[in-house]
């Protein structure tokens, strides 16, 4: 079976110049191509785009991508190094969440401290601004 590089991006949801930089930067492999010139995918290439789009879908890296497809080719590794990767990766998603859970406080407590009137006595804007020096006004 072989797919087109639009047929390869519809079957995983990848856009096309997204494929064509993963070829780019050596994720996929330069595809054979077709008398026509025209690039030719088949069922390995398809396996192994869903497999990069499934780990940036769960937020890995470029490299933390590149390292797991290197692992997936050889069956016969240890795992660790793949739950050592996951683990890190995990650990990042939790600080994000830490991160996102603090801006989320910041942002409700602007918006609770809103008492409508005019921009000019907005506590929102008030807040993002820099301080004021030396009587300087926005």
């Amino acid at each position: 079976m072989a797919f087109t590089i639009g047929e390869l991006g519809k079957a995983t949801g990848t856009k096309v110049e997204t494929i064509r930089y993963y070829e780019r930067i050596g994720l996929l492999a330069k595809p054979e191509r077709t008398s026509g010139n025209y690039r030719s995918y088949g069922k390995a290439e398809l396996g192994r785009l869903s497999f990069i789009r499934r780990a940036r879908d769960l937020g890995f890296p470029l490299d933390q991508v590149r390292a797991l497809l290197s692992l997936s080719d050889d069956r016969t590794r240890d795992c660790a190094t793949v739950d050592a990767l996951a683990r890190d990766h995990l650990a990042e998603v939790e600080r994000k969440i830490v991160d996102l859970t603090a801006l989320r406080s910041e942002l409700s407590a602007l918006l609770d401290s809103c008492e409508g009137g005019t921009v000019g006595d907005c506590r929102i804007i008030e807040a993002l601004a820099p301080p004021a020096t030396s009587g300087e006004t926005l």
